[in-house]
Protein backbone atom coordinates (compact mmCIF):
# COMPACT_ATOMS: atom_id res chain seq x y z
CA UNK A 1 0.00 0.00 0.00
CA UNK A 2 1.30 3.53 -1.06
CA UNK A 3 2.57 5.94 1.32
CA UNK A 4 -0.18 8.70 1.99
CA UNK A 5 1.10 10.88 -0.23
CA UNK A 6 1.33 8.68 -3.16
CA UNK A 7 -0.88 9.04 -6.34
CA UNK A 8 -4.40 6.87 -6.82
CA UNK A 9 -2.86 4.51 -9.30
CA UNK A 10 0.53 4.04 -7.60
CA UNK A 11 3.58 5.07 -7.92
CA UNK A 12 4.65 6.51 -11.88
CA UNK A 13 7.45 4.51 -13.24
CA UNK A 14 10.69 6.22 -13.90
CA UNK A 15 9.58 8.36 -10.51
CA UNK A 16 11.97 9.28 -7.59
CA UNK A 17 12.37 6.32 -5.24
CA UNK A 18 10.43 5.95 -2.26
CA UNK A 19 12.59 7.25 0.00
CA UNK A 20 13.26 10.69 -1.86
CA UNK A 21 10.22 12.43 -1.05
CA UNK A 22 11.42 16.23 -1.53
CA UNK A 23 9.76 16.32 -4.64
CA UNK A 24 6.58 14.83 -3.84
CA UNK A 25 4.73 17.95 -3.60
CA UNK A 26 5.65 19.92 -6.95
CA UNK A 27 5.21 16.15 -9.30
CA UNK A 28 1.98 14.91 -10.52
CA UNK A 29 1.16 11.89 -12.55
CA UNK A 30 -1.50 11.99 -15.52
CA UNK A 31 -4.27 10.11 -13.60
CA UNK A 32 -3.99 13.43 -10.94
CA UNK A 33 -3.70 15.73 -13.62
CA UNK A 34 -7.32 14.02 -15.33
CA UNK A 35 -8.83 14.01 -11.75
CA UNK A 36 -8.24 17.81 -11.58
CA UNK A 37 -10.93 20.25 -11.90
CA UNK A 38 -9.63 22.95 -14.75
CA UNK A 39 -11.59 26.13 -15.91
CA UNK A 40 -9.86 28.69 -18.58
CA UNK A 41 -10.77 32.24 -18.39
CA UNK A 42 -12.01 33.47 -22.04
CA UNK A 43 -10.42 36.79 -23.05
CA UNK A 44 -13.33 38.80 -22.56
CA UNK A 45 -13.39 37.24 -18.62
CA UNK A 46 -9.80 37.81 -18.16
CA UNK A 47 -10.50 41.19 -18.99
CA UNK A 48 -13.13 42.24 -16.66
CA UNK A 49 -11.25 40.21 -13.97
CA UNK A 50 -7.72 41.74 -13.94
CA UNK A 51 -7.36 45.85 -14.27
CA UNK A 52 -4.56 46.14 -16.99
CA UNK A 53 -0.99 46.70 -16.24
CA UNK A 54 -0.62 49.74 -17.19
CA UNK A 55 -2.67 52.67 -15.67
CA UNK A 56 -3.43 56.10 -18.38
CA UNK A 57 -2.34 59.22 -16.38
CA UNK A 58 -4.84 62.12 -16.86
CA UNK A 59 -3.66 64.67 -19.61
CA UNK A 60 -1.66 67.31 -18.65
CA UNK A 61 -3.02 70.10 -20.93
CA UNK A 62 -6.59 69.09 -19.65
CA UNK A 63 -5.76 70.18 -15.69
CA UNK A 64 -3.95 73.29 -16.79
CA UNK A 65 -7.14 74.13 -19.00
CA UNK A 66 -9.45 73.96 -15.99
CA UNK A 67 -7.35 75.63 -13.70
CA UNK A 68 -6.99 78.65 -16.51
CA UNK A 69 -10.62 78.61 -16.33
CA UNK A 70 -11.20 78.96 -12.76
CA UNK A 71 -8.56 82.04 -12.69
CA UNK A 72 -10.64 83.78 -15.13
CA UNK A 73 -13.57 83.21 -13.24
CA UNK A 74 -12.11 84.37 -10.18
CA UNK A 75 -10.75 87.53 -12.13
CA UNK A 76 -13.80 88.55 -13.22
CA UNK A 77 -15.61 88.38 -10.25
CA UNK A 78 -12.73 90.43 -8.69
CA UNK A 79 -12.98 93.21 -11.37
CA UNK A 80 -16.75 92.93 -11.54
CA UNK A 81 -16.65 93.59 -7.47
CA UNK A 82 -14.23 96.29 -7.46
CA UNK A 83 -16.49 98.32 -10.08
CA UNK A 84 -19.72 98.04 -8.37
CA UNK A 85 -17.99 99.75 -5.31
CA UNK A 86 -16.55 102.13 -7.07
CA UNK A 87 -19.94 103.29 -8.43
CA UNK A 88 -21.99 102.76 -5.83
CA UNK A 89 -19.58 103.23 -2.65
CA UNK A 90 -21.82 103.67 0.85
CA UNK A 91 -20.12 107.42 1.43
CA UNK A 92 -19.67 110.44 -0.92
CA UNK A 93 -15.83 110.36 -1.75
CA UNK A 94 -14.75 114.10 -0.94
CA UNK A 95 -14.37 114.92 -4.64
CA UNK A 96 -18.13 114.29 -4.81
CA UNK A 97 -19.46 116.36 -2.08
CA UNK A 98 -20.96 119.97 -2.67
CA UNK A 99 -18.17 122.42 -1.78
CA UNK A 100 -19.03 123.76 2.17
CA UNK A 101 -20.23 127.28 2.67
CA UNK A 102 -18.30 129.55 4.44
CA UNK A 103 -20.42 130.73 7.59
CA UNK A 104 -21.67 134.44 7.25
CA UNK A 105 -22.41 136.16 10.64
CA UNK A 106 -24.26 139.29 11.71
CA UNK A 107 -23.26 140.57 15.30
CA UNK A 108 -25.75 143.93 16.35
CA UNK A 109 -24.76 145.27 19.92
CA UNK A 110 -28.41 146.62 21.83
CA UNK A 111 -27.54 149.63 24.12
CA UNK A 112 -29.64 150.72 26.73
CA UNK A 113 -31.63 154.10 26.72
CA UNK A 114 -30.73 154.53 30.70
CA UNK A 115 -28.39 152.59 33.58
CA UNK A 116 -28.60 148.91 33.42
CA UNK A 117 -30.60 147.55 36.42
CA UNK A 118 -28.98 145.47 39.21
CA UNK A 119 -29.77 143.52 42.38
CA UNK A 120 -27.89 141.24 44.89
CA UNK A 121 -29.99 138.51 44.03
CA UNK A 122 -29.80 136.82 40.61
CA UNK A 123 -33.21 135.38 41.19
CA UNK A 124 -34.76 138.24 42.03
CA UNK A 125 -33.96 139.96 38.25
CA UNK A 126 -35.14 136.65 36.92
CA UNK A 127 -38.50 136.61 38.68
CA UNK A 128 -38.82 140.29 37.37
CA UNK A 129 -37.64 139.85 33.63
CA UNK A 130 -38.81 138.44 30.62
CA UNK A 131 -36.71 135.50 31.42
CA UNK A 132 -38.80 134.39 34.17
CA UNK A 133 -40.79 131.28 33.18
CA UNK A 134 -37.37 130.52 31.02
CA UNK A 135 -36.26 126.58 31.61
CA UNK A 136 -32.90 126.59 33.04
CA UNK A 137 -29.43 125.74 30.80
CA UNK A 138 -30.01 122.45 28.11
CA UNK A 139 -33.55 121.85 28.98
CA UNK A 140 -34.66 125.38 27.28
CA UNK A 141 -33.53 123.60 24.00
CA UNK A 142 -36.82 121.13 23.54
CA UNK A 143 -36.27 118.70 20.73
CA UNK A 144 -39.38 118.81 18.61
CA UNK A 145 -41.63 116.40 16.71
CA UNK A 146 -39.16 114.60 14.45
CA UNK A 147 -40.61 113.04 11.23
CA UNK A 148 -38.82 111.66 8.13
CA UNK A 149 -38.53 113.25 4.56
CA UNK A 150 -38.53 111.91 1.51
CA UNK A 151 -34.75 111.42 1.68
CA UNK A 152 -33.93 111.45 5.47
CA UNK A 153 -35.09 109.05 8.01
CA UNK A 154 -36.90 109.60 10.99
CA UNK A 155 -33.54 108.97 13.53
CA UNK A 156 -31.39 111.22 10.64
CA UNK A 157 -33.70 114.18 11.00
CA UNK A 158 -33.52 113.16 15.21
CA UNK A 159 -29.12 112.96 14.78
CA UNK A 160 -29.34 116.40 12.69
CA UNK A 161 -31.81 118.06 15.89
CA UNK A 162 -29.42 116.31 18.53
CA UNK A 163 -26.39 117.45 16.73
CA UNK A 164 -27.88 121.28 16.52
CA UNK A 165 -28.59 121.04 20.36
CA UNK A 166 -25.26 119.92 21.06
CA UNK A 167 -23.53 122.59 19.44
CA UNK A 168 -25.66 125.35 20.70
CA UNK A 169 -25.51 124.54 24.25
CA UNK A 170 -21.35 124.08 23.33
CA UNK A 171 -21.20 127.65 22.42
CA UNK A 172 -23.42 129.39 24.22
CA UNK A 173 -23.99 127.20 27.83
CA UNK A 174 -20.24 125.70 28.98
CA UNK A 175 -18.77 128.07 31.25
CA UNK A 176 -15.13 127.35 29.73
CA UNK A 177 -16.08 128.50 26.14
CA UNK A 178 -18.30 131.35 27.37
CA UNK A 179 -15.10 132.74 29.26
CA UNK A 180 -12.70 132.44 27.01
CA UNK A 181 -10.82 129.67 28.27
CA UNK A 182 -11.67 127.12 26.14
CA UNK A 183 -12.63 126.59 22.05
CA UNK A 184 -13.07 123.03 21.66
CA UNK A 185 -16.04 121.92 22.74
CA UNK A 186 -18.02 123.96 19.68
CA UNK A 187 -14.83 123.29 17.16
CA UNK A 188 -15.49 119.32 17.59
CA UNK A 189 -18.73 119.25 15.95
CA UNK A 190 -18.01 121.39 12.87
CA UNK A 191 -17.56 120.24 9.49
CA UNK A 192 -14.15 120.13 8.74
CA UNK A 193 -14.16 122.20 5.87
CA UNK A 194 -15.10 124.74 8.31
CA UNK A 195 -12.34 124.56 10.71
CA UNK A 196 -9.86 126.71 8.63
CA UNK A 197 -12.29 129.56 8.67
CA UNK A 198 -13.12 129.05 12.57
CA UNK A 199 -9.37 128.69 13.39
CA UNK A 200 -8.63 131.89 11.53
CA UNK A 201 -11.46 133.97 13.45
CA UNK A 202 -9.84 133.82 16.12
CA UNK A 203 -6.24 134.08 15.27
CA UNK A 204 -7.20 137.25 13.26
CA UNK A 205 -10.57 138.46 14.39
CA UNK A 206 -12.13 141.01 11.70
CA UNK A 207 -15.49 142.08 12.10
CA UNK A 208 -15.49 141.29 7.59
CA UNK A 209 -19.48 138.91 8.48
CA UNK A 210 -16.48 135.72 8.33
CA UNK A 211 -14.52 136.42 10.64
CA UNK A 212 -16.25 137.06 14.28
CA UNK A 213 -15.44 134.64 17.17
CA UNK A 214 -18.56 135.80 18.45
CA UNK A 215 -20.12 135.03 15.75
CA UNK A 216 -19.78 131.17 16.37
CA UNK A 217 -19.54 131.41 20.43
CA UNK A 218 -21.23 133.67 22.99
CA UNK A 219 -18.12 134.71 24.35
CA UNK A 220 -17.58 137.40 27.32
CA UNK A 221 -14.74 139.36 27.89
CA UNK A 222 -13.52 137.39 31.37
CA UNK A 223 -11.33 140.33 32.01
CA UNK A 224 -14.77 142.29 32.54
CA UNK A 225 -17.52 140.21 33.46
CA UNK A 226 -18.18 137.11 35.27
CA UNK A 227 -21.03 134.45 35.40
CA UNK A 228 -22.77 135.56 38.97
CA UNK A 229 -25.38 131.99 38.52
CA UNK A 230 -24.35 129.23 36.29
CA UNK A 231 -28.24 128.48 35.54
CA UNK A 232 -28.70 129.95 32.29
CA UNK A 233 -32.15 130.83 31.22
CA UNK A 234 -33.18 130.01 27.85
CA UNK A 235 -35.94 129.71 25.64
CA UNK A 236 -36.09 128.85 21.83
CA UNK A 237 -36.96 126.27 19.03
CA UNK A 238 -35.61 124.15 16.60
CA UNK A 239 -36.98 122.79 13.16
CA UNK A 240 -35.54 120.61 10.10
CA UNK A 241 -36.83 120.56 6.93
CA UNK A 242 -35.16 118.93 3.69
CA UNK A 243 -33.53 121.14 0.90
CA UNK A 244 -32.10 118.65 -1.53
CA UNK A 245 -32.17 115.22 -1.43
CA UNK A 246 -28.43 115.61 -0.07
CA UNK A 247 -29.18 117.86 2.64
CA UNK A 248 -31.03 118.83 5.95
CA UNK A 249 -31.36 122.43 7.57
CA UNK A 250 -31.93 122.77 10.76
CA UNK A 251 -33.04 126.52 12.01
CA UNK A 252 -32.52 127.13 15.43
CA UNK A 253 -34.11 130.45 17.38
CA UNK A 254 -33.02 130.98 20.90
CA UNK A 255 -32.85 133.72 23.88
CA UNK A 256 -30.69 132.93 26.26
CA UNK A 257 -30.24 135.23 29.71
CA UNK A 258 -26.80 135.23 31.94
CA UNK A 259 -26.39 136.67 35.60
CA UNK A 260 -23.45 138.73 35.66
CA UNK A 261 -21.18 140.27 37.85
CA UNK A 262 -18.07 142.75 37.61
CA UNK A 263 -14.89 140.19 37.42
CA UNK A 264 -12.87 139.75 40.37
CA UNK A 265 -16.06 141.35 42.19
CA UNK A 266 -16.72 140.04 45.80
CA UNK A 267 -20.01 137.99 45.86
CA UNK A 268 -21.74 140.44 47.35
CA UNK A 269 -21.53 143.01 44.10
CA UNK A 270 -24.56 143.51 42.33
CA UNK A 271 -25.80 141.32 39.79
CA UNK A 272 -27.29 142.48 35.90
CA UNK A 273 -28.87 140.58 33.39
CA UNK A 274 -27.50 140.46 29.85
CA UNK A 275 -29.56 138.85 27.13
CA UNK A 276 -28.38 136.94 23.84
CA UNK A 277 -30.63 136.15 20.73
CA UNK A 278 -29.15 133.79 18.17
CA UNK A 279 -30.72 132.75 15.44
CA UNK A 280 -28.87 129.93 13.90
CA UNK A 281 -29.05 128.20 10.34
CA UNK A 282 -27.40 124.47 10.17
CA UNK A 283 -26.73 122.17 7.29
CA UNK A 284 -26.48 118.37 7.65
CA UNK A 285 -25.75 116.45 4.66
CA UNK A 286 -25.89 112.33 5.30
CA UNK A 287 -21.50 112.08 5.65
CA UNK A 288 -22.04 115.07 8.35
CA UNK A 289 -25.31 112.85 10.28
CA UNK A 290 -23.01 109.71 9.96
CA UNK A 291 -20.37 111.34 12.08
CA UNK A 292 -22.01 113.68 13.98
CA UNK A 293 -21.16 117.01 12.94
CA UNK A 294 -22.63 120.19 11.56
CA UNK A 295 -21.95 122.96 9.06
CA UNK A 296 -22.94 126.25 10.52
CA UNK A 297 -24.59 128.20 7.59
CA UNK A 298 -26.00 131.52 9.01
CA UNK A 299 -25.46 133.12 12.60
CA UNK A 300 -27.27 136.79 13.12
CA UNK A 301 -26.38 137.69 17.16
CA UNK A 302 -28.44 140.45 19.00
CA UNK A 303 -26.72 140.96 22.37
CA UNK A 304 -27.22 143.58 24.85
CA UNK A 305 -26.94 146.21 26.95
CA UNK A 306 -23.65 146.55 25.27
CA UNK A 307 -22.56 149.90 24.05
CA UNK A 308 -21.95 150.44 20.04
CA UNK A 309 -18.96 152.32 20.60
CA UNK A 310 -17.11 149.05 21.74
CA UNK A 311 -16.16 146.45 18.93
CA UNK A 312 -17.60 143.45 20.03
CA UNK A 313 -16.16 141.06 17.07
CA UNK A 314 -13.44 138.92 19.45
CA UNK A 315 -15.87 139.11 23.03
CA UNK A 316 -18.81 140.81 24.25
CA UNK A 317 -18.52 143.27 26.61
CA UNK A 318 -21.68 143.96 28.63
CA UNK A 319 -22.63 147.03 30.63
CA UNK A 320 -22.88 145.68 34.10
CA UNK A 321 -25.40 147.04 36.90
CA UNK A 322 -25.63 150.47 37.06
CA UNK A 323 -23.72 151.53 34.21
CA UNK A 324 -24.61 153.73 31.07
CA UNK A 325 -23.98 152.91 27.49
CA UNK A 326 -21.48 155.52 26.27
CA UNK A 327 -21.52 158.05 23.22
CA UNK A 328 -21.04 157.58 19.93
CA UNK A 329 -22.32 155.06 17.23
CA UNK A 330 -20.51 151.80 15.50
CA UNK A 331 -17.65 152.02 13.55
CA UNK A 332 -18.46 153.35 9.92
CA UNK A 333 -19.70 152.15 6.91
CA UNK A 334 -18.19 152.40 3.79
CA UNK A 335 -20.88 152.44 1.26
CA UNK A 336 -18.36 151.71 -1.30
CA UNK A 337 -16.39 149.11 -0.28
CA UNK A 338 -19.35 145.75 -1.33
CA UNK A 339 -17.70 143.50 0.68
CA UNK A 340 -17.92 144.66 3.64
CA UNK A 341 -20.87 144.37 6.12
CA UNK A 342 -22.47 147.36 7.64
CA UNK A 343 -21.64 148.21 11.03
CA UNK A 344 -25.12 147.75 12.85
CA UNK A 345 -26.35 148.52 16.20
CA UNK A 346 -29.40 148.67 17.88
CA UNK A 347 -31.39 149.98 20.97
CA UNK A 348 -32.38 147.88 23.85
CA UNK A 349 -35.79 148.13 24.74
CA UNK A 350 -36.94 148.88 28.11
CA UNK A 351 -39.33 146.29 28.63
CA UNK A 352 -36.30 143.43 28.00
CA UNK A 353 -34.93 145.07 31.35
CA UNK A 354 -35.65 143.56 34.66
CA UNK A 355 -38.21 145.74 36.47
CA UNK A 356 -36.50 146.60 39.46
Amino acid sequence: MGGPGDPPEGTPEGGPAGGEDEYRSVVFDESFVRAARLQEYSAEERMADHAPAVRRRPSVQRGLTRQLLVLVVLFAVALGTAVYLSVHHPYDTPQARRPVDPLRMTVIPLTPTGAVPGAADAESLYAHSPAAQFDIGAEGIPLPAARGTEHFSDSQVVTALTTAKDYIVRSALYPEVLTGRQLSPARALLDAAQLDQFDQSFAHPAADGRHAPTGWLVRLDPAHAQLADDRIRVQGDLQAVETDPDALEVTADHTLVYALRPAGSPSGAQISLFTVRRELTFRFTHDDLRIHQVQLLTSYVQAGPLTCAEDSTSYLRPLLAGQTARSGGPAGTDPFATDSPAALCGTLAMGAQPKV
